[in-house]
């Protein structure tokens, strides 16, 4: 799986498990890139002329579900999801700590960081864009916790800012204070909800339980 594998396709819709150390669009380099990864997954099923579209990205270093358009005259649709907000994500993540029980939203928004072209900040009210962010306790072990996040809001690095700014900041995320792991970056886009394109049904996908993060999926996680 070294470079993930589709988990849902149709003739208009893939969702492909990606892995980490790749980008989803290219930045010019000329670096392959997700986007040729599900390229060439299609062509090989004879799938030629099908040119894959994006309809979300993901940091290079988290891993999990990127959700591709197969179709331009359906990917409206798609994209109407995206900035209405049905679509829902669901991401997990792992920090150092004994994070608070229960779930909190998280209410700050975000702007660049002045000082450090590559960060993003959680700034006051009146600043930044507006950004919210769900966060529920799922387990706690060996002095990490598992989180389930899900984004009320679309921001550049908002789950990775907004966790580091309570003071918990994702293990493996030197840019913003986390604790080194030989496992990287410890977020993983998991599940997500959205209304098909063309048939209207609601579909839930998701992809492994990502052991790299949590050994086993905790009982009770839904």
């Amino acid at each position: 799986m070294a470079d993930g594998r589709a988990i849902f396709e149709d003739e208009v819709l893939l969702a492909w498990d990606k892995p980490a150390g790749i980008l989803v669009h290219g930045d010019g380099t000329g670096a392959r890139t997700l986007t040729d990864v599900v390229a060439e997954h299609l062509a090989a099923e004879g799938r030629v002329g099908v040119r894959p579209q994006a309809v979300q990205r993901l940091d290079v270093e988290t891993t999990g579900l990127v959700l591709f358009s197969l179709d331009r005259a359906t990917q409206p649709s798609l994209d109407a999801q995206v900035a209405g907000h049905d679509m829902r994500k669901a991401y997990l993540a792992v920090v150092r700590g004994s994070f608070p029980g229960g779930e909190r939203v998280v209410d700050a928004p975000i702007g660049r960081d002045r000082h450090d072209a590559r960060r993003m900040r959680a700034c006051r009210p009146g600043q930044g864009k507006p950004a919210q962010t769900r966060v529920r306790l799922v387990a706690r072990e060996g002095g990490r916790s598992l989180l389930l996040v899900e984004l009320e809001t679309g921001r550049r690095h908002q789950i990775r800012v907004h966790l580091a700014s309570l003071g918990f900041p994702i293990v493996g995320d030197a840019l913003y204070g986390g604790a080194r792991s030989t496992s990287g970056l410890l977020l993983h886009a998991w599940r997500e909800e959205l209304d098909h394109p063309v048939s209207g049904e609601r579909l839930r996908l998701e992809t492994a339980w990502p052991e790299r993060l949590w050994p086993r999926r905790p009982d009770g996680l839904r």
